[in-house]
Formats: structure tokens, C-alpha cells, sequence
């Protein structure tokens, strides 16, 4: 498999957002090669399942005239936990895809039918910088280990 380019800003992932139809994803893994199965499992059960847990990039209608900008940095911080707990190696990337179901966090299942990018580093920390700035100091990434217990 060819070397996947890498996306090295915000705003370039935010244009091809805007270019793509409702297929793009963001995937946190070790990349399309680790993934060539395109089956996830569930981390509680063990049970395979039937395409990889992938986050869509897609803008939902009722985001408005909001900034595309804004919506991707939002979708990249919500799973940016992914990379340190995930493992050496995991980080995310984008892919065009076709949703196959639902995963036991509701996320998508899709097949990847092309590898798009790496997501650079500075992509995250741009969305994180972006996310902090809207505000609300609690808001963080979507981790279930986090919170008091």
C-alpha cells in the first residue's frame, strides 16, 4: 500500500470536507494497513464487528452556517483521547467510506473504500487550540474513562 499523504492543516481538511459528499471519516488506529481486515471489535465483548468504528466528517444540516472549520476541529477533539489510549502507533486518519452499522457506542461501522490522509499533529493541536477557545473550560474529548467514579 502506497504511503498515505498527510493533512497538515485544518483548513485543508476542512476544504475537503466541504469537496466530499457524506462519505469522509476519521478513523484513530494504527493505520489503513493494520486495518486491511475492516472489521473492529468491540472492546467489552470481544465480538467482531461488521466494519471499522470510524467517525463521520460530514457536516449535519442542522450545523447551520456555522463554520466547517469549527465542526471538523470539534470531531477530531471529541476522539482525540484515541491516541494515547489506544496504544504506541494509533493516530487518526481519514478515509471515504461506506457505513455498513451501528457500533455498541452508536458510532458508524464502514468499510474503507479509500485511504485519504494522515491527520498531522499540528491538525490536533489546531482543533484543540480552536475547541478551548469557544469557551466552556470543561469541555474535553469523549473519553469514558474520565470523570469521577
Amino acid at each position: 500500500m502506497a504511503e498515505l499523504p498527510v493533512i497538515e492543516s485544518l483548513d485543508r481538511l476542512a476544504r475537503l470536507v466541504g469537496e466530499s459528499g457524506d462519505d469522509l471519516f476519521v478513523r484513530w488506529s494504527r493505520g489503513p494497513h493494520a486495518d486491511r481486515a475492516q472489521a473492529s471489535h468491540d472492546d467489552l465483548t470481544g465480538a467482531s464487528l461488521p466494519g471499522l468504528s470510524a467517525n463521520p466528517l460530514a457536516v449535519e444540516p442542522w450545523w447551520g452556517d456555522r463554520s466547517r472549520r469549527f465542526w471538523v476541529a470539534r470531531r477530531l477533539h471529541d476522539y482525540s483521547h484515541l491516541e494515547q489510549t489506544r496504544g504506541p502507533g494509533v493516530r487518526p486518519w481519514v478515509l471515504r467510506g461506506e457505513q455498513t452499522g451501528r457500533g455498541p457506542d452508536n458510532e458508524p461501522l464502514v468499510l474503507c473504500r479509500e485511504p485519504v490522509g494522515w491527520v498531522a499533529e499540528r491538525v490536533l493541536d489546531e482543533a484543540e487550540r480552536l475547541v478551548d477557545s469557544a469557551g466552556d473550560a470543561d469541555w474535553g474529548p469523549l473519553d469514558r474513562r474520565s470523570g469521577d467514579d
